[in-house]
């Protein structure tokens, strides 16, 4: 359990008026990285404060006027969601690179070069941040950030995002086998042939094209036929 020398603010304004707790840098972060869903040992000092740093405590009638209650842990649960917590700088890194992992694992799944066509590679995609200097939002989920990024990116690394349809025919041995890859993949259609073979239409975005072929050309030895069909 932090101290209040290594604790952190957990801070929410209203009014002009601002109230503000010490919590455990660990497990505010643990649970606004969504890893923790509960507010056990968190709090770190059993007051609720106008300045924390000042050691000013809020009054209780403010308190209780802004959040319904003086009872610390619903104020504690009121603030860790609709307020704002200073991470430590060590942590506000470490989710942003996680975000950015995030966003390039986006990117080489759904992403592709309109030159030739093919996915770009993750060192391509990284080195472009890089040199773009896209600032990553540690709060904001990967996805809603992606058209900000994207945009960014263009004018170093063109990209498309496309989807493209893939026929497959896998031979009646290796069908079934195959069967959940397919479905888990998109397959829009199927079809079995008298022989048992499978024979199926994958809709799946252009940076996936590579393991969709890795992956079923592992599962039936090589024994898969595929046709890039018509959008």
């Amino acid at each position: 359990m932090a101290t209040l020398d290594n604790a952190i603010i957990a801070s929410y304004e209203k009014g002009g008026k601002k109230f503000e707790i010490y919590v455990d840098p660990d497990a505010a972060y643990a649970w606004l990285d969504k890893r923790k869903t509960d507010f056990k040992n968190m709090l770190v000092a059993e007051e609720i404060y106008s300045d924390a740093r000042k050691a000013e405590k809020a009054k209780p009638p403010d308190v209780l006027a802004v959040f319904g209650t003086n009872d610390i842990m619903a104020v504690l649960e009121f603030i860790m969601k609709n307020g704002e917590v200073q991470l430590t700088t060590e942590q506000k890194r470490k989710k942003a690179e996680e975000k950015r992992k995030q966003i390039v694992a986006i990117l080489l799944r759904e992403a592709i070069d309109p030159r030739t066509k093919a996915p770009h590679t993750q060192i391509r995609l990284e080195n472009a941040m890089e040199q773009a200097r896209i600032h990553v939002d540690p709060f904001k989920d990967a996805r809603e950030q992606l058209d900000d990024v994207v945009k960014e990116l263009r004018p170093i690394l063109p990209m498309k995002f496309e989807k493209l349809k893939i026929a497959v025919k896998i031979p009646a041995a290796f069908a079934h086998k195959c069967y959940g890859t397919l479905k888990n993949y998109g397959m829009q259609r199927e079809e079995w042939t008298k022989a048992g073979d499978l024979i199926a239409v994958v809709e799946i975005f252009g940076g996936m094209q590579g393991e969709f072929y890795d992956k079923l050309n592992k599962l039936t030895g090589g024994q898969v036929e595929t046709k890039q069909l018509p959008g």
